[in-house]
Order: C-alpha cells, then sequence, then structure tokens
C-alpha cells in the first residue's frame, strides 16, 4: 500500500466540559484521503493545552502524567498502522483506530481471547483439569482488565497494541501495585504467554511477545517430610475423644505417611478402589485428581487398620469427609500438641511416604514412582531426596560388597 500521507492529531473539545471544568481530549488519524476520529479517554485543564505541540504546557502534576499517557497513546497508534503495513494490504484511518482502540468488530482482542480460552478450560474442569487450575485463570484474567483499565483507560486492548514492555509493565503493576508473590506472578505471565502464542498462531498477532521474554525463574524448593522422631511423635499423640474433627485429621495424614495419597484423592477414595491380588494382598488403586494418572500402592497394616476404624457401609467414601479449611486448622493444632520442631502440612504425608517410609526402607525409586502415580521418574526424584540415614546404609552395603576386592595398578 502506497501511504502519502499519514499524521494523527490531537486537539481540545472546550465545548464539553466536565464537573471538574476539565475538557477532553480528542484524536484524528489522517491517512490518505480517510480520516477516523477517536477518543484519548484523556481529559485536561483548558488553561494548560498547547494546541500547536499537542501537549500540555508546564511541569505540574497533571501535566507530566497526561503528557506521558499521551505519549503512549501516539506510541500504539504508530504500532497498530506498522502492523497494518506489515500485512501488505489496503486500509484505511478507521483500520488504525480500530487496531488500536482494540475494536473487537477488527480482530480478536487480549481479554477476548483469553474468555474464549477460559470457557474452553471451564468445559474441562473435572475431565482433565482440576477446579484449583481454573481458578488461576479467572485471576490472571481479573488482573490483566484492572491494568489495562488503569494504564491504558480502556476495557480491552488488541494484540497489535502489545509489546515486551506492556508485559514488564504487567509483571511489575502484579508485583509492586498488587503485592503478589512473585511465583503467582510466574503463573499469571505463563498464561499470557499462552494466549500470546495462541494469538500469533491463529493471526490474531503479527508477532510472538514473548519471543525475548523470560519467565522469572521457578523457585526451587526442596520437599518436607516428617523426620521419624516427628512422625512417632504424630502417631502415638493420644487426642481426646472430644476432638474427633482433629482424630479425623491426624488419621487421615497418617494414611497418607502410609500410602502417599495427596487430600483430593484421600476424601474420595472408597471401597471400589481396593483390590485384592493372587496372594491375598490389598492394593489401593485409584485415579490421581492432579494429573488422572494410575497410583497403586499395597497397603501397609497400619493403613489397614486405619480403614476399618472408619470403616461405614452407609458412606460411599474409605473415610469421612473434611473440609481442607478445617484441616489445615486442625494440622496447626495438631503440631502444637504433639510438640513439633517441624510445620505440618497435610501434602508432607506424602513427602513422607516417599522418604521416610519407602526410600529409606530400600524400596526402588522406579516402584515409588508407580505407587505416587508420577508420569515421570524426576518428579519422585525431587520427593524423594536421598536422606543421610539412606546414604550411611548404602555406603555401608558397598564397603560390605566391595570388603574382598583388590585394586591392582
Amino acid at each position: 500500500m502506497k501511504v502519502e500521507k499519514f499524521k494523527v492529531l490531537l486537539y481540545l473539545k472546550k465545548s464539553e466540559p466536565d464537573k471538574t471544568g476539565k475538557a477532553p481530549i480528542m484524536g484524528r488519524i489522517t491517512l490518505n484521503r480517510t480520516m477516523a476520529q477517536f477518543s484519548c479517554k484523556l481529559s485536561c485543564t483548558p488553561g494548560l493545552w498547547n494546541a500547536r505541540e499537542s501537549r500540555l504546557n508546564g511541569k505540574s502534576r497533571e501535566a507530566v502524567e497526561t503528557n506521558e499517557k499521551i505519549e503512549r497513546l501516539l506510541l500504539a497508534v504508530h504500532s497498530a498502522f506498522n502492523s497494518l503495513m506489515e500485512r501488505k494490504k489496503d486500509f484505511d484511518a478507521a483500520a488504525v483506530r480500530d487496531m488500536f482502540q482494540g475494536n473487537a468488530g477488527m480482530q480478536m482482542t487480549l481479554l477476548k481471547l483469553l474468555d474464549r480460552h477460559n470457557e474452553e478450560m471451564k468445559a474441562r474442569v473435572g475431565v482433565d483439569r482440576a477446579p484449583t487450575t481454573m481458578s488461576t485463570y479467572v485471576y490472571t484474567r481479573r488482573t490483566l482488565a484492572e491494568f489495562i483499565k488503569t494504564e491504558f483507560k480502556v476495557s480491552d486492548l488488541a494484540f497489535g497494541q502489545l509489546n515486551e514492555q506492556f508485559i514488564r509493565d504487567y509483571q511489575d503493576f502484579c508485583l509492586e501495585k498488587k503485592k503478589l508473590a512473585m511465583e503467582t506472578v510466574r503463573h499469571y505471565l505463563s498464561i499470557l504467554k499462552k494466549i500470546c502464542r495462541i494469538a500469533y498462531k491463529e493471526g490474531h498477532s503479527e508477532k510472538y511477545h514473548f519471543c525475548h521474554f523470560k519467565l522469572p525463574k521457578q523457585k526451587e524448593t526442596t520437599p518436607k517430610a516428617l523426620s521419624r522422631e516427628n512422625f512417632e511423635k504424630l502417631r502415638d499423640l493420644e487426642i481426646p475423644e472430644k476432638r474427633r474433627s482433629h482424630v479425623i485429621t491426624r488419621d487421615l495424614f497418617l494414611f497418607a505417611c502410609y500410602t502417599g495419597t495427596a487430600y483430593a484423592d484421600v476424601v474420595s477414595i472408597t471401597r471400589e478402589n481396593l483390590f485384592w491380588d493372587d496372594e491375598g494382598s490389598l492394593w489401593l488403586k485409584y485415579r490421581r485428581k492432579k494429573t488422572d494418572y494410575l497410583g497403586r500402592v499395597k497397603l501397609l497394616p497400619e493403613a489397614l487398620a486405619l480403614i476399618e476404624k472408619y470403616r461405614d457401609d452407609t458412606r460411599a467414601t474409605l473415610f469421612p469427609p473434611q473440609d481442607y479449611h478445617t484441616l489445615r486448622a486442625n494440622m496447626k493444632s495438631l503440631r502444637l500438641m504433639a510438640g513439633l520442631s517441624q510445620d505440618l502440612v497435610y501434602h508432607m504425608g506424602r513427602h513422607s511416604f516417599a522418604s521416610l517410609v519407602t526410600l529409606e526402607e530400600g524400596v526402588p525409586i522406579e516402584t515409588i514412582s508407580k505407587m505416587l502415580g508420577h508420569s515421570n521418574i524426576k518428579t519422585t526424584q525431587v520427593y524423594a531426596r536421598v536422606t543421610p540415614k539412606k546414604l550411611f546404609e548404602d555406603m555401608d552395603r558397598f564397603i560390605e560388597a566391595t570388603r574382598d576386592l583388590k585394586l591392582i595398578l
């Protein structure tokens, strides 16, 4: 397309001041012989407006802040124009305005595509997605909408208006203004990255905006398991019968230590998940709520005893239902009651099974991986860190096995 004239003019609409006396700033795009007007979503004190420069005079707070917004606005208009030029197709001033403003009729916008994706995700909840996964997408959409409204004074943005600086500004907005943790922001950015990748593949965006942007590094944390001393303290803790809720919480946690089940699984397993093998041993087989992978573990006598303790043929599940928030509160109380030196959270039971109950007792890590329902053994290697006890025992076996060997140089 041959461009003979492209100009963006800003002017003050003095005939329609607001209640504070400020006048709205309007814009006009001229492209060859076509024109398109738009609202800048900005207003200023008429006496500060410089018509020749299309800026506010002076260094007052109003002037500085408004001029900065005008700069970003003009940058977005020129970015939209350049994106349309790259398509090498004819377009007019209205097309530039529509791309700049993120007109839904012109093309797919950021929040519109995220909404479409979230609807697709919602349909998969309970099939291959957990409700907790859906909540992360909802919160991402909420913070993005707030950021766009705060920084750009519009309800949505076209992908032609995005750039790497938008991503960095959104990250700063979440960290500094919303006071979110870096791990949370990393999840939000990964979802934004996913949406930008979809937009690029579907042709809604001319560029892949995360091409040179690296997500913050994920914080590596070592899974925490109970020490044997703390495990025995909790196991042998005498809890008054009047605190039945705490008894149930402790027993659910012990079951996790004996079987490696997560909270979402232990509260939903039924007698249909129990199977007898040819040798007469009872096994627990279940699909993990998180990944849908099969977890299977031979039940220890302690786990069998807990199942029998709560046996109730009128109840569908093996154990009484307990709300997660109640369980978390009870775990904190149990830590104080048992005098534990470690914080106590339910998932530590799964870690304890991987290290304290299985790995330290010589169970191969490949077997542990199948018990935990992991799809990748690397995940198990993170859960089942080699403990000092295991290291010493393995070294003793190595020394014993090589006692009669002689080194010949």
